[in-house]
């Protein structure tokens, strides 16, 4: 037998293994499609969920509850804390008081 027969048959079979494969994936449901898309080109364009006009309505009506300060939010101040002069020599004081127990301790 020549060796190019061989080669012959084997490819022929290899063709109706694959045919048979892909009849089998075409019947069998679970098995993943290959769906063609459009190209983008040929899709059509997406429509905006509002038309022009309401669009426009719209903004007018932000922009009037922005000028009439309804949308502004209200900052949230803390009050300010300030130390007189006399409170932070009276902690510091007492600060090295501390460090200076902390020192005697340790001598």
């Amino acid at each position: 037998m020549n060796i190019n027969n061989i080669l012959a048959e084997l490819r022929a079979e290899r063709d109706r293994i694959l045919r048979a494969i892909s009849a089998l994936k075409a019947v069998n449901s679970t098995a993943p499609r290959r769906v063609s898309r459009p190209p983008k080109a040929a899709q059509k364009p997406r429509r905006r969920g509002m038309s022009a006009a309401a669009r426009r309505k719209l903004s007018r009506l932000l922009k009037e509850r922005w000028a009439q300060g309804k949308m502004k939010q209200p900052k949230a101040s803390k009050p300010v804390r300030r130390m007189s002069r006399a409170a932070r020599k009276k902690i510091a004081a007492a600060q090295r008081a501390r460090w200076a127990k902390v020192r005697a301790q340790k001598s």
